[in-house]
């Protein structure tokens, strides 16, 4: 009877467009249709899209990355890049659990090898205080109650306020976020599998992963919704 009422209340919306659905599913139909997985041409590392010689894509050729390998299942485009802008910028906290339960199903192969710990890319203080809420935080607490895993708060923090990565070259995200992430040491010995909603030229997964290692980590993964097309 409380899960009809709730749903009486607040009907079954589509996740990207918010057009109320007789059932409830992460999209709806005409969403559905447009969503875009990530192709299965990647670099085997970073998941940055394209065929590259040795399936290793020109960043991670000249710059190895700190972390072994990260996954996303969507392309950031269509109706998927509208449901995490809606998340992350338009307040809407109540799509972390829909999100989260997305990834776990989109992921199971990745995830049956993925370390257990959940880490999320956190937001510094003053954003949060902006915001309301931390969506990778959310992301990861829900992802971890669908798949029976830990995520912990306070395992990584923001040291400095960056601006957005939105808009910068790449250049001047890896600049900005240089050394903007401290890690607890309670992360010493640990598999850690970070966790945030868009990978774009992994500029500040790679500050957190570096911050994660030096504190003794012993392996970084990334997971995240979506992967941008970074690279020309």
């Amino acid at each position: 009877m409380l899960q009809e009422l709730l749903e009486l209340l607040y009907p079954p919306a589509c996740i990207a467009c918010a057009k109320v659905m007789p059932v409830r599913a992460p999209f709806c139909e005409t969403c559905d249709l447009a969503v875009e997985r990530l192709p299965t041409s990647r670099c085997r590392t970073c998941a940055e899209p394209g065929s590259f010689p040795g399936d290793t894509c020109p960043r991670c050729r000249t710059s190895p990355p700190p972390f072994s390998r990260a996954w996303a299942p969507f392309a950031h485009e269509g109706p998927v890049a509208r449901a995490i802008h809606r998340f992350k910028y338009e307040d809407h906290p109540e799509l972390a659990p829909t999100l989260a339960e997305l990834l776990a199903s989109e992921c199971r192969q990745f995830l049956a090898q993925a370390p257990g710990l959940l880490v999320a890319l956190p937001l510094h203080n003053r954003r949060f205080r902006e915001r309301k809420y931390d969506q990778a935080q959310l992301l990861a607490g829900g992802l971890a109650q669908a798949t029976g895993r830990e995520a912990p708060v306070g395992l990584l923090s923001r040291a400095r306020e960056t601006r957005r990565q939105v808009g910068l070259s790449e250049a001047e995200r890896a600049h900005n976020v240089a050394g903007a992430f401290t890690a607890s040491p309670s992360v010493a010995g640990q598999d850690i599998l970070l966790v945030d909603d868009v990978l774009t030229t992994g500029a500040t997964v790679r500050a957190a992963a570096i911050a994660l290692r030096e504190a003794g980590a012993t392996r970084v993964e990334i997971l995240t919704l979506a992967r941008a097309f970074s690279l020309t």
